[in-house]
C-alpha cells in the first residue's frame, strides 16, 4: 500500500493578509478652488482605510493642476501604475473615469493592463468595479464620455482665449524679461529694461546671441526666475520679441484640437494677432526694426526646434546634446560644444538624411534578423530569469508556460505576414493565446514581485512584435516607429552612430 504524506496549505497566510490599496486624485487645475477639492479626496481616502479589516490604504498617488488629457504628463499616475507592476498594489480607488484618465485609448489600456496584473479598480462615482466586469464596454461608454468632457471644458476654454487676442485683452501668464505684473498689466522693470536694451546695443555692434549670452552670464545677470544662465536661444528670443517696442503677437503657437492635446508653432495654420499698444515700450521702434533686419540678413532660417530627432542625439566624446542647424545644402544636426567652440569637441555636424538613412538600414537589418538576432537573447533572458527562481518549481513552470504561449502568438504572427492565416482567425487564436498569458500572469504576482528583468523583457517583447507586424522593408524614414523603439542615439565620430533602443539594446550603423 503506497505511503501517503500530507502537505499543509502555503497560501493560507496570503489569504488572511489585508488587500493593499491605492487611491489616485487629481485635480485639474492649480486654481484655489481647485486644491481645496485636491485636499479633500487625500482626506476622504485617508479616513476611508483607517478602521478597514480587510484593507490597507499603501499609498495616496495625486496630481494636482496638470493636464488629465496626456497621460505622460501625470507623474504621479506613472508611478502608480510603475508601482503596480512591481507587485505593491492589489486594488485601485479614484473618485471617476475623468479623475482616471480623459482619454478612451489610455483608459482602456490601463484597465486592460492592471487586469492582467490582478489588479481591480474602482470608480466610485459611477460605481464601477473592474473585478466585476464580464467585459469593457462600460469603461468604453464612460470613457468616452469623459474624453468628450474634457474636450468640451478644452474648447470652451480655447473659444475664450480667442476671443481675448482678437479684442487685444489676452494677458501673459508670465511677464518677458524686463517687465513685472502690476494689477494683471505689464509694466516696465527698469533695471532689467536697461539689460535689454544693451542686448539690443550689442547686437547692432556685432554680437552673436551666445557671445551675447556669454557678456550676460558674466555679469553674473540671471535670465529668469527659473534660469540663472543665459543661452543663445533666450537672447534670440529677446531681440524678436515684439513685447519691448509695447506690440504683441498673439497666438505664435497652438494646441492641438484631437486628442491628446500637443503644442506646435505656428506656421500659418491658425490665425495670428498683432496687437499695438498693449504694454509701456523698452527699445526704441527704430532700433528694434534694424535688428529685425540684422537678424533676417545673419540668420535666415529661423526653424523651430520640435524635430523626431530633438534631445534623442548626444555627442560620444563630450556629452552634450546635438542641436538642428540648416546650411544651402540642407539640414544637419551639430554638437553644441562643437558648435560654440570647435577646440572643445572634435565632433562636428552629420547631415539629417544621413541618421535617417542610418535609422533606416538599422531597421531593415532588424527586420531581416530578428528571429536570429531578438528571440534567442528573449529566450536567453527569460532563461537566466527561471535560474534565478530555479528553487521555486511552480515559478519556473508558469514562466515557461508563459514563453510557450508567447512563442505561439510569434508563429500565428509569422503565419498571418505570409497569407497562412487570416485576420479573423488570426485575432481569435491571439486572443486566447493573450487570455492564458493574463491568467499566468496573474498567479505569477502571487508568487514573485516584478523587477526590471521584467520591463527589459517586455521591451524586447514589444521590439519583436514591432519587426514581426512589418510586412515590407522601410523605404523612408517614420517618425512614429523612430519615437517608438529608440531611446537616444550617441555620436561615436562623425563615420558611426550608436542606436540605444528599448529592452537596454545597443547597434552601431555606419554614417
Amino acid at each position: 500500500m503506497p505511503t501517503v504524506t500530507v502537505i499543509q496549505p502555503t497560501i493560507a497566510a496570503e489569504q488572511n493578509t489585508k488587500i493593499r490599496c491605492a487611491a489616485y486624485c487629481r485635480v485639474s487645475s492649480d486654481s484655489e478652488d481647485q486644491l481645496n477639492s485636491f485636499m479633500a479626496q487625500t482626506r476622504y481616502y485617508e479616513k476611508a482605510f483607517e478602521n478597514s479589516e480587510i484593507e490597507q490604504l499603501v499609498d495616496i498617488y495625486a496630481d494636482e493642476g496638470i493636464t488629465g488629457t496626456r497621460e505622460d504628463k501625470r507623474d504621479e499616475f506613472q508611478r502608480m501604475i510603475s508601482d503596480c507592476r512591481k507587485g505593491k498594489i492589489d486594488r485601485i480607488y479614484t473618485k471617476s473615469i475623468s479623475r482616471f484618465a480623459r482619454n478612451t485609448k489610455d483608459c482602456l489600456k490601463n484597465i486592460r493592463e492592471l487586469k492582467s496584473l490582478g489588479i481591480t479598480v474602482l470608480f466610485e462615482k459611477e460605481n464601477i468595479d473592474t473585478a466585476d466586469m464580464t467585459d469593457e464596454m462600460m469603461i468604453t461608454i464612460m470613457g468616452g464620455l469623459a474624453q468628450e468632457e474634457s474636450t468640451s471644458i478644452s474648447q470652451n476654454m480655447r473659444w475664450s482665449v480667442q476671443k481675448r487676442m482678437q479684442n487685444g485683452t489676452y494677458k501673459n501668464a508670465t511677464p518677458p524679461f524686463g517687465f513685472k505684473k502690476a494689477n494683471g498689466d505689464l509694466d516696465v522693470d527698469e533695471n532689467q529694461a536697461a539689460i535689454v536694451r544693451q542686448m539690443f546695443e550689442w547686437y547692432v555692434s556685432g554680437y552673436g546671441f551666445q557671445a551675447i549670452a556669454n557678456k550676460l552670464n558674466s555679469m553674473n545677470i540671471p535670465s529668469s526666475k527659473q534660469s540663472v544662465l543665459w543661452k543663445a536661444d533666450n537672447v534670440k528670443y529677446v531681440l524678436k520679441n515684439e513685447r519691448y517696442i509695447g506690440n504683441a503677437v498673439y497666438q505664435q503657437s497652438y494646441v492641438t484640437e484631437s486628442l491628446p492635446h500637443i503644442k506646435k508653432r505656428n506656421y500659418g495654420e491658425k490665425q495670428k494677432y498683432y496687437a499695438e499698444n498693449v504694454n509701456p515700450p523698452i527699445v526704441d521702434k527704430d532700433v528694434f526694426h534694424n535688428v529685425q533686419t540684422l537678424l533676417l540678413s545673419r540668420h535666415r532660417d529661423f526653424v523651430s526646434n520640435e524635430y523626431a530627432l530633438s534631445g534623442k542625439i548626444y555627442c560620444g566624446k563630450c556629452g552634450a546634446t546635438y542641436k538642428h542647424r540648416n546650411r544651402k545644402s540642407g539640414a544637419y544636426w551639430i554638437c553644441r560644444k562643437h558648435d560654440v567652440n570647435a577646440s572643445d569637441c572634435e565632433n562636428g555636424s552629420i547631415p539629417k538624411s544621413k541618421i535617417y538613412l542610418a535609422f533606416i538600414r538599422l531597421c531593415n537589418k532588424l527586420w531581416h534578423n530578428y528571429q536570429t538576432v531578438l528571440i534567442p537573447l528573449q529566450t536567453a533572458l527569460q532563461d537566466l530569469k527561471l535560474k534565478k527562481y530555479s528553487g521555486q518549481i511552480q515559478v519556473m513552470d508558469i514562466h515557461k508556460e508563459i514563453a510557450k504561449f508567447r512563442e505561439q502568438t510569434h508563429v500565428l504572427a509569422r503565419l498571418k505576414t505570409k497569407g497562412f492565416l487570416d485576420e479573423a482567425k488570426y485575432i481569435e487564436q491571439t486572443n486566447e493565446l493573450t487570455a492564458k498569458i493574463n491568467k499566468l500572469q496573474t498567479e505569477l504576482k502571487k508568487l514573485t514581485r516584478f523587477d526590471d528583468e521584467d520591463e527589459t523583457l517586455d521591451q524586447i517583447e514589444m521590439l519583436i512584435d514591432f519587426f514581426e507586424k512589418r510586412e515590407n522593408p522601410m523605404t523612408e524614414f517614420e517618425e512614429t516607429a523612430f519615437e517608438s523603439i529608440v531611446e537616444k542615439i550617441v555620436v561615436i565620430d562623425q563615420h558611426e552612430l550608436e542606436f540605444h533602443l528599448i529592452g537596454e539594446l545597443k547597434f552601431k550603423e555606419n554614417v
